[in-house]
């Protein structure tokens, strides 16, 4: 019969009790582990060995005991012998130790009679005394909710997710890497904030207690990053932790992490191609390969090349095709709304948008849906965009492009404006925008626009979202599944 959770832990605890009565300390301050369990088991026959991990199972057949070893690069089965360990030290391990202990071994690599390359142990210590046990070895952490929570758990018990953390790691140094490569310079910009500038978001608030001051935790890097193409820096790049305080789905989190670059001298075409060199060569340097595999919003999977060249689709004529409504010919938020309405397309809060964030939500419901191969959305109009150099031969849309894949936002970039005059006017009117109740309009900022009136070199400027990209690459639905620690409600 099972053991209910207080009465293990009780057992736990009385087991601990009488190691620390054997004058044994049951958290020592290190162990000198000389091979991981992956260089363990490429050792040859009869190598010595020292190494340590978590305990997952073990059993007792009279003079002998077997258990398995795991750390973070696999899992090996540990024998222990009476004629090796001593009887005393066999008669020990049996009764202290539980799953999920920490043990460190030194022994010798052979083979089973079944066959199953072990570790004959001569020595052992206890490293850390677990009072709780693991998820069930067969069903690992199944409770989603749990897995959020206790994320411990769900990559000690959980391969995968393991395995999807260690993809992440590795995408975010590739990336960092190809940066170095490319002559980029990596930099750091505040967090806490005096303007919510860089993107069409509502903000997070806080106060600085030291000064007195209301601030904002950045909704993005992007107008420092810019500051420091000012100030005579190239090539900037940051992977930055970015907080927006909007609604939660599966594809938007309030903090996540995104990687921005700048760079002088190019526009958003540079980017785009920069974009077509970028992916492919992280994707194949991680899989080997420019076509994976990932689940559509069916749940079904499917595969998605990323050899280049991208499509390049217009916005304006993306919706136009998806639900009859040419955006140019509505230069009003009245007459837009009014059209949207005739249509009967169903747009949250359509009332408090200004005529740039309906455009926008327009887009979002008729037609990036549709988009699951890499795709470039390019020609967006100017009131999306207030950031956004415009064009030289039509003015009433901006040099940007969006990569979508799987109908998600990848990454958004543009040839950055760097006319004072035209972003202090642009700013004034994403103020008036808030002001009539659009809560993710632009606001001001003065400081900024002080910044470009001493001038900037042409400079494109590029955003992508780090969990959506590793969610899409290894089959996630929800960015809390590349996330380490998502946030949630606390436990009552």
């Amino acid at each position: 019969m099972q053991k209910s959770p207080h009465d293990e832990y009780q057992t736990r605890l009385q087991r601990l009790k009488k190691i620390r009565e054997q004058g044994i300390h049951p958290y020592p301050d290190s162990f000198d582990k000389r091979q991981s369990v992956a260089e363990v088991l490429s050792s040859k026959l009869g190598a010595k060995v020292k190494t340590a991990g978590r305990l997952l199972t073990f059993r007792e057949m009279g003079k002998i005991a077997f258990a398995h070893l795991q750390d973070s690069t696999n899992r090996i089965q540990l024998v222990f012998k009476e004629d090796e360990v001593g009887k005393d030290q066999l008669k020990f391990f049996i009764k202290h130790f539980d799953p999920a202990d920490f043990i460190g071994v030194e022994g010798a690599v052979f083979k089973t009679q079944k066959g199953e390359l072990s570790i004959l142990v001569k020595k052992y210590v206890l490293l850390s005394k677990a009072l709780r046990p693991l998820p069930d070895k067969w069903h690992g952490l199944k409770d989603q909710e749990l897995q959020y929570r206790q994320r411990y758990l769900d990559i000690a018990s959980n391969k995968e997710t393991y395995q999807r953390f260690l993809f992440r790691s590795q995408f975010i140094k590739t990336l960092r890497e190809f940066y170095h490569g490319e002559g980029f310079i990596e930099v750091e910009t505040p967090i806490l904030v005096n303007n919510a500038s860089g993107a069409l978001a509502k903000p997070f608030t806080t106060h600085h207690n030291a000064l007195d001051l209301d601030v904002y935790l950045r909704i993005a890097p992007e107008t420092y990053l810019k500051e420091a193409i000012v100030g005579g820096f190239e090539r900037v790049f940051e992977i930055a932790r970015c907080f927006r305080n909007e609604g939660m789905d599966p594809s938007h989190l309030q903090d996540f992490t995104m990687a921005e670059h700048y760079a002088a001298y190019w526009n958003f075409e540079d980017n785009m191609t920069f974009t077509e060199k970028m992916l492919p060569h992280i994707i194949t340097t991680l899989t080997g390969k420019t076509k994976v595999e990932i689940k559509n919003r069916s749940g079904q999977l499917v595969n998605v090349d990323f050899k280049p060249p991208y499509p390049r689709v217009s916005f304006t004529e993306l919706i136009k095709k998806d639900s009859g409504i040419d955006i140019d010919r509505f230069e009003s938020v009245d007459e837009l709304r009014l059209e949207i309405k005739k249509k009967k397309i169903a747009i949250d809060n359509i009332q408090q948008l200004g005529r740039g964030s309906l455009v926008d939500a327009l887009y979002k419901t008729v037609s990036r849906d549709k988009l699951v191969q890499p795709t470039f959305v390019i020609n967006h109009p100017l009131d999306v965009s207030p950031l956004a150099r415009r064009n030289d031969t039509q003015p009433q849309i901006v040099d940007r492009f969006q990569l979508i894949v799987n109908t998600w936002e990848i990454v958004n970039a543009y040839s950055e404006l760097i006319d004072p005059l035209d972003q202090a006017e642009r700013f004034r009117q994403q103020v008036k925008d808030k002001k009539a109740g659009d809560q993710e309009a632009h606001g001001k900022d003065d400081e900024y626009v002080t910044a470009l009136e001493h001038g900037a070199p042409p400079t494109s400027g590029w955003g992508m979202g780090i969990d959506r990209i590793v969610a899409l690459l290894t089959q996630q639905d929800n960015l809390r599944d590349v996330v380490l620690f998502p946030l949630l409600r606390p436990e009552k």
